[in-house]
Order: structure tokens, then sequence, then C-alpha cells
């Protein structure tokens, strides 16, 4: 059973177990797909190890996840921003990145965020609507927008959230599926460098303040009927994969968290994944260790809190006339097909080989 929000029913949990993914299945899962990362410098990673993942099956370095603004990563393009520009720790930095496969049938970009919505956001909204659709939008932003924008930042974050998801729901095609990355768990010390040394009496209740973030984060995801995966949850207890500035994560972590995603996009467009089994210490990515367990508590669940991962499932752009009705939190919902539910690109990974159609975007 995977428990949600309070007063909604248990949602389903994922058809399939994390898979651990190979360079080649990745390509035939993002086959002629515009995927667009948005986020701060965790969402930065996850586009980095995605970009390495579809090329070859190997891990992020040290200096690869450190690196900031370089004019190229793994046959990537920095397209505005960082280096291009000036590398900087302020709210108006800016990095925009590209990769396009050499056969033209993966496309991933990239778009430093420091706020999750603003005019900035509009902008790159703008670019959405008049360049290729995008078939995936991957988005997280939380930390800078409750550390860098003054003392009612959470009153702020919780109104450019429903700010972001309308607009997103305007914005994006019927076809895109939008997957909200919950905030990762914070150290109890925080020392990255977004935060500056005025701020770090933030520090304290930063980690708390991530909680609270990521509880209306997802609440208002669902209720807008995007998608929703858990980061918090999954490595609430990876203490050893976290750096010593109690923001940051390890390669190991973030493959791990690339075969999150994945998997949990393949189960939303209805692509059935191979069956592996691993050895432990066998390939690259297996070596993440979650960390020891708590002891299970008693008794019932606090307000708020779950035992298990924050789970919204399956649910697209507005399709006119579907069948299918989702329940929406605090009021009617707008009726949406269930990705899970349309299974159009539904096939093997380990048997069918990609049909190359020549076109891109598909």
């Amino acid at each position: 059973m995977v428990f949600c929000l309070e007063n909604e029913e248990p949602r389903r949990a994922l058809r399939s177990a994390m898979v651990h993914f190979q360079a080649s299945e990745v390509q035939q899962l993002l086959h002629n797909k515009f995927v667009v990362i948005l986020g701060d410098s965790i969402q930065r990673a996850v586009y980095k190890d995605l970009v390495l993942l579809l090329q070859k099956d190997s891990l992020l370095t040290a200096a690869q996840l450190k690196a900031k603004g370089e004019l190229s990563f793994e046959q990537d393009q920095l397209v505005a921003g960082g280096q291009l520009g000036e590398l900087h720790n302020g709210t108006q930095y800016r990095e925009v990145r590209q990769f396009c496969s050499g056969s033209g049938h993966h496309l991933v970009r990239f778009y430093f965020l420091t706020r999750v919505y603003s005019e900035y956001l509009e902008g790159v909204l703008e670019e959405l609507t008049y360049g290729p659709a995008p078939d995936l939008v991957i988005i997280n932003s939380c930390l800078w927008d409750l550390s860098r924008y003054g003392r009612y930042s959470m009153e702020s974050y919780r109104e450019n959230l429903e700010r972001v998801f309308v607009r997103m729901d305007q914005v994006l095609p019927d076809s895109c599926l939008l997957v909200w990355n919950m905030a990762m768990p914070l150290g109890e010390r925080v020392t990255g460098g977004f935060l500056l040394p005025e701020l770090q009496p933030l520090a304290a209740s930063l980690r708390q303040d991530v909680v609270e973030g990521n509880f209306y984060s997802a609440t208002l995801a669902g209720d807008h009927c995007f998608d929703v995966l858990d980061l918090h949850f999954h490595f609430r207890h990876a203490v050893r994969h976290r750096h010593r500035d109690g923001i940051h994560w390890d390669q190991h972590a973030h493959r791990h968290l690339s075969h999150l995603l994945l998997t949990h996009v393949a189960d939303a467009w209805g692509v059935e994944l191979p069956k592996r089994d691993y050895s432990p210490g066998c390939g690259p990515g297996v070596n993440f260790v979650p960390g020891p367990l708590p002891p299970p508590v008693p008794g019932p669940i606090p307000h708020g809190q779950h035992r298990g991962p924050m789970v919204h499932r399956g649910m697209p752009r507005c399709v006119p006339n579907s069948p299918y009705h989702v329940p929406r939190m605090g009021g009617p919902c707008r009726q949406r097909l269930r990705h899970s539910d349309r299974l159009i690109y539904t096939y093997k990974l380990d048997r069918r080989p990609p049909a190359h159609s020549g076109t891109w975007p598909g």
C-alpha cells in the first residue's frame, strides 16, 4: 500500500520495480523524444547523468558533478549563460545546456532556475511554445525559493507553485508528461554556495522548510494532475551518498535517481521493461546504499506525513471527452486520460530495436 496525502484515496504504486537501465535501453525509451529539465544544480546533475546514460554505461565523475557552466559536457553544448556570461551565485544566474545525439533522435535541454516561477520562466515557456514540443518535462525548484527571496519566502513559493502549474497546464501539449521531482533531503549542516554568508542563520530551519515545501509542491502538482516523484522519500536514509555541503549527492545517488526517474517515465508511457537480476557490486549505479531503515513507529500517521513515497501517477495533459475521471483535491478535476492506460507506445525494450523514422522531433 502506498500512502498519499490525508483525505486522498491511496494511488497505485508503479507496476514495475525499479530497473537498472543500460544505455541502449535508455536510447530506445527516449527515441525521438524531446526532454526538458528545469531546476537548480541538483537538476543539472539529473540532466548530466541522463546525457551520459544516453551514450554509455558509466557514471559521472566527481569533477563532472561539480562543474558549473562549462562550455561542453559529454558532447552537449552550452547555449546561454554559464561561461558564456558570468559565473556567480546570484539569483540572476543563467545556464542553458542542450544535447542532441549524433543520430538526431535524442534531444535533451536544461534550464537553470533560481525560482520556480518568474519572468525568466515565462521566457522559457515561450521558447517551448514556438520551438519543438517537449515530450517529457522534469522540473523542481525549492532551495533557492525558500532561502533567497525574503522572510515570506514560503508564502511566495506556494503562490509561485500555483502559477507555474497553471502555466504548464496551458503551455504543454496534450501528449507531454510532466514529472515534478520533489526536493531531496538536506543534511543537518548546509554549506552550499547558493547560501550566502548573511543567510547562514537560515540553514538551521531550511531542512524542515524543504519538507514543508515538498508537501505543498506535491499537493499542488497532484491537484493539477501532474506526476510526482518523491525523491525526498527515496533518499531519506542515503546519508553516505550526500556530500559534505549537505545539499549535493555523489554519482551513485544520481544514477539511482536516473533509474527511478526512467522507471517512472516508462511506466507512465506503458513501456514494458526488461527484467534482469544484478549481483551486488555489478553494473554502474548498483553500489547505491540506501542506508539502514529506522524501526517502524506504531500508531497513526501524523497529519501531513506518510510512510511510503508520495505518489501521483499517470495523468497527462487535458484530453477532451476522456472516459477517465481523476478526483481532484479542493474542486472538480478536468478529465484527463491516464498515461498508464494509453498503451500506444507499448513495446519490449529488450527485444524490439527502435524504428528510425528519419524525423526529429517525433
